[in-house]
């Protein structure tokens, strides 16, 4: 029986899943206005900016909730929070480098390659649905980043970040506790503050100098980062965890859609039939029968 002062279960399952597609959409809304604010802030100065402001926002709602966990916990974020913040650098610079659409995509390629990795880690049977997966997401990779017989730098970078990204949500899938799932959030946005801010410690950080530069960075911040976590939170404790993935999969698609609406890009023939293979590769691991895996832990804010 529901609680007066909540809505019925199933109420609440719709109301969750509109959430979580809310929260997958600012997540690929950040794609194209990255990509614009980096023609006049650098990367890691960017980066260092956004997830202060995002730790400090989510400390000040809950400030005992990195005190509360263990410190082979704190141990643990401090890693994972190294991964996290490695890979966001790679992101972000390969976004200079490739379209913000393409950037999308091949970031959503985490998803094939986690089930791949915890299989590989955990040595355990790979299933023939994720080897498939692992076909046409290649496919679809070459389709949208093959210039000739190469692939350019941007591509590259970003399509390491997505590795990364699948290693940290095996990490996280195997040490996260649920009652350690916020600390640990603040904690590993403090540290990717400052995995960012270090390269640029010895000149200081450039900050942005315009007024919308300053309001996406917010946005991206406190937006897509602290309140889209605290979203996610809620909406997958009401959803399972396969739903939840398979509504995460449609940020590439928010990408391109954003990039294309708001950010100047060309709607291309590549990136129909590019982004078609890799989110057809996305969907079939995720609705492919398997064990549990880390692959439906939640991830930090992209």
């Amino acid at each position: 029986m529901s609680s007066p002062l909540q809505p019925p279960a199933g109420r609440r399952t719709g109301l969750a899943t509109l959430a979580l597609l809310g929260v997958t959409a600012s997540w690929g809304s950040t794609f194209f206005l990255i990509k614009d604010l980096l023609d006049r802030v650098p990367a890691v100065d960017f980066l260092a900016l956004r997830f202060s402001i995002a730790a400090v926002a989510l400390f000040v709602v809950a400030p005992g909730a990195v005190r509360r966990i263990s410190p082979g916990a704190r141990r643990r974020g401090l890693a994972l929070g190294l991964v996290y913040g490695v890979a966001q650098i790679m992101q972000t610079i390969g976004l200079e480098h490739t379209a913000a659409s393409v950037s999308g995509f091949i970031t959503g390629m985490y998803v094939v390659a986690t089930p791949l990795l915890a299989g590989w880690l955990l040595h355990e049977r790979i299933p023939a649905a994720v080897w498939a997966a692992v076909a046409l997401s290649a496919a679809g990779l070459a389709v949208l980043s093959l210039r000739g017989l190469s692939v350019g730098p941007g591509e590259l970078l970003t399509l390491a970040a997505a590795m990364l990204y699948a290693v940290h949500i095996v990490g996280l899938g195997a040490w996260s506790k649920a009652p350690d799932v916020y600390g640990l959030a603040v904690l590993q946005m403090a540290v990717i503050a400052v995995v960012a801010a270090l390269p640029t410690a010895y000149d200081g950080i450039t900050l942005p100098s315009r007024g919308a530069d300053w309001a996406a960075v917010l946005y991206m911040a406190l937006v897509s980062g602290a309140m889209a976590l605290l979203a996610q939170t809620w909406a997958q404790a009401h959803l399972p965890p396969t739903r939840a993935a398979i509504v995460m999969t449609t940020e590439p698609v928010f990408a391109a859609a954003f990039a294309v609406a708001l950010g100047g890009e060309s709607f291309t023939g590549r990136m129909i039939v590019g982004g078609g293979l890799v989110l057809t590769a996305m969907y079939l691991v995720e609705l492919a029968p398997r064990r549990k895996i880390e692959a439906e832990v939640p991830h930090l804010a992209q």
